[in-house]
Protein backbone atom coordinates (compact mmCIF):
# COMPACT_ATOMS: atom_id res chain seq x y z
CA UNK A 1 0.00 0.00 0.00
CA UNK A 2 1.42 3.07 -0.81
CA UNK A 3 1.59 5.63 1.36
CA UNK A 4 -1.40 8.57 1.23
CA UNK A 5 -0.86 11.67 0.08
CA UNK A 6 -0.13 14.28 3.06
CA UNK A 7 -1.16 17.46 1.90
CA UNK A 8 0.86 18.94 4.93
CA UNK A 9 3.50 17.31 4.16
CA UNK A 10 4.51 16.67 7.80
CA UNK A 11 7.88 18.17 8.85
CA UNK A 12 8.75 15.52 11.91
CA UNK A 13 10.21 11.89 11.52
CA UNK A 14 9.63 9.92 15.16
CA UNK A 15 12.37 7.80 16.00
CA UNK A 16 10.79 4.56 16.77
CA UNK A 17 14.09 3.57 18.62
CA UNK A 18 12.19 0.81 20.44
CA UNK A 19 13.38 -3.00 20.40
CA UNK A 20 10.24 -5.01 19.38
CA UNK A 21 7.05 -4.70 17.05
CA UNK A 22 5.07 -4.82 19.96
CA UNK A 23 6.25 -1.47 21.46
CA UNK A 24 6.45 -0.22 18.04
CA UNK A 25 2.83 -0.49 17.01
CA UNK A 26 1.70 1.00 20.52
CA UNK A 27 3.53 4.14 20.07
CA UNK A 28 2.57 4.36 16.46
CA UNK A 29 -1.14 4.36 17.59
CA UNK A 30 -0.48 7.23 19.71
CA UNK A 31 0.99 9.44 16.58
CA UNK A 32 -1.76 10.78 13.91
CA UNK A 33 -0.06 9.79 10.32
CA UNK A 34 -0.80 13.21 9.44
CA UNK A 35 1.09 14.48 11.20
CA UNK A 36 4.22 12.94 11.51
CA UNK A 37 6.35 9.94 9.13
CA UNK A 38 8.10 7.44 11.34
CA UNK A 39 11.42 5.87 11.23
CA UNK A 40 12.66 2.58 11.60
CA UNK A 41 16.15 1.82 12.49
CA UNK A 42 18.76 -0.97 12.86
CA UNK A 43 17.72 -2.05 15.97
CA UNK A 44 13.72 -2.32 15.07
CA UNK A 45 14.16 -3.79 11.71
CA UNK A 46 16.67 -6.80 12.93
CA UNK A 47 13.81 -7.28 15.90
CA UNK A 48 10.98 -7.02 13.39
CA UNK A 49 11.70 -6.91 10.00
CA UNK A 50 10.26 -6.62 6.76
CA UNK A 51 6.67 -7.40 8.06
CA UNK A 52 6.57 -5.06 10.86
CA UNK A 53 7.22 -1.96 8.32
CA UNK A 54 4.33 -3.64 5.97
CA UNK A 55 2.22 -3.17 8.76
CA UNK A 56 3.03 0.46 9.52
CA UNK A 57 2.46 1.46 5.62
CA UNK A 58 -0.93 -0.11 5.36
CA UNK A 59 -2.11 1.43 9.06
CA UNK A 60 -1.07 4.90 6.78
CA UNK A 61 1.88 5.61 7.80
CA UNK A 62 5.03 6.95 6.13
CA UNK A 63 8.04 5.25 7.10
CA UNK A 64 11.72 6.20 6.91
CA UNK A 65 13.98 2.49 7.00
CA UNK A 66 17.27 4.22 8.13
CA UNK A 67 19.61 1.45 7.38
CA UNK A 68 22.24 3.20 6.05
CA UNK A 69 23.05 0.85 3.32
CA UNK A 70 27.20 0.81 2.36
CA UNK A 71 28.31 -1.87 0.39
CA UNK A 72 29.48 -2.76 -3.39
CA UNK A 73 27.10 -0.85 -6.07
CA UNK A 74 24.79 -4.01 -6.83
CA UNK A 75 24.21 -5.02 -2.97
CA UNK A 76 23.30 -1.26 -2.22
CA UNK A 77 20.95 -0.97 -5.43
CA UNK A 78 19.18 -4.30 -4.51
CA UNK A 79 18.33 -3.58 -0.84
CA UNK A 80 17.42 0.07 -1.85
CA UNK A 81 14.72 -2.17 -4.62
CA UNK A 82 13.42 -4.17 -2.05
CA UNK A 83 12.79 -1.43 0.06
CA UNK A 84 11.05 0.48 -2.29
CA UNK A 85 8.37 -2.41 -2.76
CA UNK A 86 8.04 -2.41 0.94
CA UNK A 87 6.34 1.20 -0.02
CA UNK A 88 8.47 3.07 2.53
CA UNK A 89 8.65 6.39 2.15
CA UNK A 90 12.08 7.63 2.32
CA UNK A 91 15.35 4.91 2.12
CA UNK A 92 19.08 5.87 3.15
CA UNK A 93 22.43 4.90 2.30
CA UNK A 94 25.86 6.07 3.15
CA UNK A 95 27.32 8.89 0.86
CA UNK A 96 30.71 7.33 1.96
CA UNK A 97 30.22 4.00 -0.61
CA UNK A 98 30.68 6.76 -3.18
CA UNK A 99 29.17 8.13 -6.10
CA UNK A 100 29.10 4.53 -8.45
CA UNK A 101 27.19 2.86 -5.25
CA UNK A 102 25.03 6.20 -5.02
CA UNK A 103 24.12 6.18 -8.38
CA UNK A 104 23.68 1.89 -8.86
CA UNK A 105 20.84 3.05 -5.59
CA UNK A 106 19.15 5.69 -7.42
CA UNK A 107 18.53 3.78 -10.65
CA UNK A 108 17.46 0.60 -9.08
CA UNK A 109 14.64 2.88 -7.86
CA UNK A 110 14.24 4.72 -11.02
CA UNK A 111 10.63 4.13 -12.49
CA UNK A 112 9.25 2.62 -9.88
CA UNK A 113 5.28 3.05 -9.20
CA UNK A 114 6.08 3.62 -5.80
CA UNK A 115 9.36 5.91 -5.48
CA UNK A 116 10.85 6.40 -2.37
CA UNK A 117 12.87 9.28 -1.72
CA UNK A 118 16.65 8.35 -1.62
CA UNK A 119 19.13 10.34 1.00
CA UNK A 120 22.17 9.65 1.51
CA UNK A 121 23.97 9.82 5.14
CA UNK A 122 27.20 12.49 5.71
CA UNK A 123 28.54 12.47 9.07
CA UNK A 124 26.54 10.95 11.80
CA UNK A 125 25.53 13.51 14.60
CA UNK A 126 27.77 11.65 17.06
CA UNK A 127 30.65 12.00 15.41
CA UNK A 128 33.07 15.37 16.64
CA UNK A 129 36.01 16.17 14.35
CA UNK A 130 38.19 13.74 16.77
CA UNK A 131 36.16 10.83 15.63
CA UNK A 132 36.68 11.97 12.44
CA UNK A 133 40.51 12.37 12.88
CA UNK A 134 40.93 8.79 14.11
CA UNK A 135 38.91 7.02 10.94
CA UNK A 136 41.16 9.45 8.45
CA UNK A 137 38.98 12.10 7.01
CA UNK A 138 40.31 15.79 6.97
CA UNK A 139 38.98 18.58 8.20
CA UNK A 140 35.85 19.40 10.86
CA UNK A 141 32.42 17.73 10.30
CA UNK A 142 30.90 20.32 8.34
CA UNK A 143 33.32 20.48 5.76
CA UNK A 144 33.00 16.36 5.11
CA UNK A 145 29.10 16.66 4.97
CA UNK A 146 29.60 19.44 2.64
CA UNK A 147 31.81 17.05 0.46
CA UNK A 148 29.78 14.36 1.04
CA UNK A 149 26.55 16.08 0.06
CA UNK A 150 28.25 17.28 -3.44
CA UNK A 151 28.94 13.23 -4.17
CA UNK A 152 25.27 12.77 -3.37
CA UNK A 153 23.47 15.47 -5.68
CA UNK A 154 25.71 14.42 -8.27
CA UNK A 155 24.51 11.06 -8.21
CA UNK A 156 20.88 11.89 -8.15
CA UNK A 157 20.23 11.49 -4.63
CA UNK A 158 17.64 13.57 -3.52
CA UNK A 159 19.22 15.13 -0.44
CA UNK A 160 21.38 14.29 2.80
CA UNK A 161 20.86 13.44 6.10
CA UNK A 162 22.99 15.99 8.25
CA UNK A 163 23.54 17.80 10.98
CA UNK A 164 21.15 20.82 11.93
CA UNK A 165 24.15 22.86 12.23
CA UNK A 166 25.52 21.78 8.48
CA UNK A 167 21.90 22.76 7.06
CA UNK A 168 22.89 26.24 6.78
CA UNK A 169 25.52 25.43 4.47
CA UNK A 170 24.28 23.09 2.73
CA UNK A 171 21.38 24.66 2.00
CA UNK A 172 23.14 27.32 0.52
CA UNK A 173 25.68 24.98 -1.40
CA UNK A 174 23.09 22.87 -2.96
CA UNK A 175 20.07 24.55 -3.52
CA UNK A 176 16.43 24.70 -2.39
CA UNK A 177 15.47 21.28 -3.90
CA UNK A 178 18.30 19.76 -2.62
CA UNK A 179 16.21 17.65 1.08
CA UNK A 180 18.22 17.64 4.24
CA UNK A 181 17.14 15.35 6.97
CA UNK A 182 18.37 16.70 10.32
CA UNK A 183 18.52 14.01 13.12
CA UNK A 184 20.01 15.61 16.66
CA UNK A 185 16.67 17.35 17.02
CA UNK A 186 15.77 18.69 20.86
CA UNK A 187 13.48 20.85 22.00
CA UNK A 188 15.35 23.73 24.32
CA UNK A 189 14.17 22.02 27.63
CA UNK A 190 15.32 18.44 26.51
CA UNK A 191 18.83 16.53 27.44
CA UNK A 192 21.70 15.57 24.66
CA UNK A 193 21.83 12.22 25.24
CA UNK A 194 24.07 10.66 22.84
CA UNK A 195 24.11 13.30 20.24
CA UNK A 196 27.26 15.70 20.28
CA UNK A 197 25.65 18.39 17.21
CA UNK A 198 22.13 19.49 18.14
CA UNK A 199 19.86 22.19 17.44
CA UNK A 200 16.23 22.69 18.36
CA UNK A 201 12.97 22.31 15.99
CA UNK A 202 12.65 26.10 15.23
CA UNK A 203 17.01 26.68 14.19
CA UNK A 204 16.82 23.51 11.91
CA UNK A 205 13.88 24.79 10.12
CA UNK A 206 15.70 28.28 10.16
CA UNK A 207 18.71 26.83 9.05
CA UNK A 208 17.06 25.18 6.15
CA UNK A 209 16.48 21.53 7.62
CA UNK A 210 13.17 20.16 5.02
CA UNK A 211 12.69 16.96 8.05
CA UNK A 212 13.40 16.85 11.53
CA UNK A 213 14.18 13.50 13.13
CA UNK A 214 13.07 13.09 16.69
CA UNK A 215 13.08 10.34 18.89
CA UNK A 216 13.27 10.73 22.89
CA UNK A 217 11.48 13.88 23.10
CA UNK A 218 8.43 12.53 21.88
CA UNK A 219 8.14 8.69 22.45
CA UNK A 220 9.35 9.23 25.84
CA UNK A 221 7.23 11.99 26.54
CA UNK A 222 4.29 11.26 29.28
CA UNK A 223 2.11 11.87 26.08
CA UNK A 224 3.84 11.65 22.83
CA UNK A 225 1.11 13.19 20.77
CA UNK A 226 1.25 16.10 22.84
CA UNK A 227 4.75 16.31 22.59
CA UNK A 228 4.57 16.16 19.12
CA UNK A 229 1.66 18.92 18.65
CA UNK A 230 3.89 20.85 20.45
CA UNK A 231 7.28 20.72 18.08
CA UNK A 232 4.99 20.88 15.70
CA UNK A 233 3.79 24.91 16.60
CA UNK A 234 6.96 25.19 16.81
CA UNK A 235 8.39 24.46 13.34
CA UNK A 236 5.06 26.34 11.88
CA UNK A 237 5.95 29.23 13.81
CA UNK A 238 9.47 29.38 12.39
CA UNK A 239 8.55 28.48 9.50
CA UNK A 240 6.23 31.70 9.13
CA UNK A 241 8.69 33.83 10.66
CA UNK A 242 10.68 33.12 7.33
CA UNK A 243 7.99 33.93 5.21
CA UNK A 244 7.25 37.30 6.74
Amino acid sequence: MQEPDNVNDPKVIVALDVPSAEEALVLAARLPATACRLKVGKELFTSAGPALVRTLVERGHGIFLDLKFHDIPNTVAQACGAAARLGVWMVNVHALGGTRMMTAAREAIEGLAHRPKLIGVTVLTSMAASDLEEIGLAGDPESAAVRLAGLAQRSGLDGVVCSAREARTLRRSFGAAFQLVTPGIRPADAGADDQARIATPANAVRDGASYLVIGRPITRAADPAAALAAINAEIESATKGLAA
